[in-house]
C-alpha cells in the first residue's frame, strides 16, 4: 500500500503541476503581470504550501528536526535538484532587472535564516520580523512590476490594458486552485508513504526532514518547474524556485516560529545550513555569469545534490 500511495502522489503532482503553470501563465497575460512575478508570488507561495503544513505539524508534534530540516532541505533541493533538472531540460534565461531585486531579497532571507539557525532557537520575535519582511517584499515587487508595465506601454505609445472582468479570470483561477489542490494532495500521499518507508530503515527525524520530507514537499516545485521548462516558460521555472526559497525562509519559518518557537537541531547548525548557503551562492554565480542557467550549470547542480545526499546517507549509515 505504501508504494500505491507514492504512485498516486506522483500522478496527482504531475497533473496538478500542469494545471498550475497553465493557469498562472494565463493570469499573467490577463493582468499584464510578468510571468516572473507570477512565479515569485502565486506559484511560489502555492507550491510552498506543503512545506508550511508539514513544518507546522512537525513543530506541534515536537519534531524540530523535521520542522526546520524540511525548510533547509527544501531550499537545497529547490536549487541543486529542481533548478538543476529544469535547466538540464531547457536552459533558463534570467531577467537582469528582476533578479537584481529578487536576488537581493533571496540573499537577505538566506542571511536572516543563517543568523536564526546559528542562534539555536526560532523565537516569536524572529518569526514576526520574517513575516513583515515577506509582506514588504511582495508589496514592493508587485508595485515595481506594475510600474514597469505602465512605463513600457507609455514608451510604446499604447494604452495599458484595463483590468479584466471577474468572469474572464474565473476559469484561470479555477485552474490554479485545482493545480494547487492536486499538488498538495499528491505531496501528502507521497510524503506520508516515504516517511513510513524511511522509518522502516530507522533513519533519524532530521535526516528524514532534510531528504525525504524536504524532497517530497518540494515535489510541487519540481513538477511545476519541469512543466514550465518543457513549455519553455523558463521565467516561471526560475521565479518559482527563487520565490519558493524566499517563502520557505520568510514565510514558513516565520509562521512556524510565531506559532510554536522551536530549537534548532545541532546537525543543521553544523552542516546543512552551510550547504544551503553554498547552494544559494552557486545559484547567484550561475545566474549572473551569463544571465542564463544552461545545461552545464544544471548538471553541476545535480551532481552537487547527489554528493550532499550521499554524504547524509553515509553519516546515517555510520
Amino acid at each position: 500500500m505504501l508504494l500505491v500511495f507514492i504512485l498516486i502522489g506522483l500522478v496527482l503532482l504531475v497533473a496538478g503541476g500542469e494545471l498550475l503553470v497553465k493557469g498562472a501563465v494565463r493570469l499573467a497575460e490577463k493582468f499584464s503581470i510578468s510571468p516572473l512575478l507570477i512565479g515569485l508570488t502565486l506559484v511560489g507561495f502555492g507550491t510552498s504550501t506543503p512545506e508550511l503544513v508539514t513544518s507546522l505539524q512537525a513543530a506541534f508534534a515536537g519534531s524540530p528536526g523535521i520542522a526546520i530540516g524540511n525548510v533547509v532541505g527544501s531550499n537545497i533541493a529547490n536549487i541543486l535538484f529542481i533548478l538543476g533538472a529544469a535547466a538540464l531540460i531547457f536552459p533558463i534565461a534570467v531577467a537582469k532587472e528582476s533578479f537584481r531585486r529578487d536576488g537581493l531579497v533571496l540573499a537577505v532571507a538566506t542571511l536572516f535564516c543563517l543568523g536564526a539557525v546559528l542562534m539555536g532557537q526560532l523565537t516569536r520575535w524572529m518569526g514576526a520580523i520574517f513575516l513583515i519582511s515577506l509582506a514588504a517584499y511582495i508589496w514592493f515587487a508587485f508595485r515595481q512590476d506594475r510600474k514597469a508595465t505602465h512605463a513600457a506601454a507609455a514608451a510604446n505609445d499604447t494604452v495599458a490594458p484595463p483590468r479584466p472582468a471577474a468572469g474572464a479570470i474565473t476559469l484561470d483561477l479555477l485552474l490554479v486552485a485545482a493545480g494547487l489542490g492536486m499538488t498538495m494532495l499528491g505531496a501528502r500521499f507521497l510524503v506520508n508513504g516515504a516517511i513510513d518507508l524511511a522509518r522502516i530503515f530507522s533513519l533519524s527525524e532530521t535526516i528524514i526532514g532534510l531528504t525525504i520530507v524536504a524532497v517530497g514537499t518540494s515535489l510541487p516545485e519540481l513538477i511545476t518547474s519541469v512543466m514550465a521548462s518543457l513549455r519553455k516558460q523558463g521565467d516561471i521555472a526560475f521565479g518559482n524556485i527563487v520565490g519558493s526559497n524566499i517563502y520557505n525562509m520568510f514565510g514558513i519559518l516565520g509562521v512556524t516560529a510565531l506559532v510554536k518557537p522551536i530549537a534548532v537541531p545541532a546537525e543543521i547548525m553544523q552542516l546543512d545550513i552551510w550547504v544551503m548557503l553554498a547552494a544559494t551562492a552557486l545559484l547567484f554565480m550561475a545566474a549572473i555569469s551569463r544571465w542564463r542557467i544552461g545545461r552545464v550549470e544544471g548538471g553541476v547542480m545535480l551532481l552537487g545534490y547527489a554528493a550532499y545526499v550521499s554524504w547524509l546517507g553515509l553519516n546515517a549509515g555510520a
